[in-house]
């Protein structure tokens, strides 16, 4: 998801907080990102990213660039099992392998080097699969104090849409081809009851 434009002078400070969760674990690839992109959406910066290891760290993200704003804390473990967010669908509250949780709130810090119009992009990647999901909250957007646009309503009901549409298409194609849903089996996790 990206922002609306916005101008920067140069040494502006752009900061905001995300809160990185994910019902998935260690185990796969999802991951979750935000970079800041110049007036032709061009990355200028890779913010921070967020996926968590087999022991737990999540932030930076394992086998991930490192990120180029200043974060606070520097260095996150996963909380782990805390994955009760309902944005993560029918699996929210549950974990599938070891490192779900949740981050809890970091606070990203960035100067801009260079005046111009830019972009705040946020994203997340629930890789190749359709159970357990990853998400990324963010809040506190601001541009030197000051509290930037956040995308207008029709882009998120653009957003929401297109997602909607793809999960339709998904689903026709599995059914029109007799494809079975993949499904994983699920592994208990050391220390936690399951149920």
């Amino acid at each position: 998801m990206r922002s609306t434009a916005f101008t920067a002078e140069a040494g502006a400070t752009l900061d905001f907080r995300f809160n990185y969760t994910t019902s998935d674990g260690a185990g796969y690839a999802d991951y979750a990102w935000a970079r800041l992109l110049d007036g032709s959406n061009n990355a200028v910066a890779l913010l921070f990213t967020a996926r968590t290891s087999d022991d737990g760290n999540a932030i930076p993200g394992v086998a991930m660039p490192a990120p180029v704003a200043t974060l606070t804390p520097p260095s996150v473990a996963i909380i782990a099992g805390d994955t009760n967010w309902s944005a993560l669908g029918p699996n929210a509250d549950e974990c599938y392998d070891v490192g779900c949780g949740t981050t809890g709130w970091v606070q990203s810090t960035f100067s801009i080097a260079s005046a111009g119009i830019y972009r705040l992009e946020f994203g997340v990647t629930n890789w190749d699969d359709e159970d357990f999901q990853s998400g990324l909250a963010f809040d506190a957007i601001r541009l030197d104090g000051n509290p930037l646009p956040v995308p207008e309503p029709a882009s998120w009901s653009m957003m929401l849409l297109g997602f909607g549409a793809i999960g339709f298409a998904i689903r026709r194609r599995r059914a029109i081809s007799g494809a079975p849903r993949v499904h994983r089996r699920r592994r208990p996790i050391p220390g936690r009851a399951s149920g």
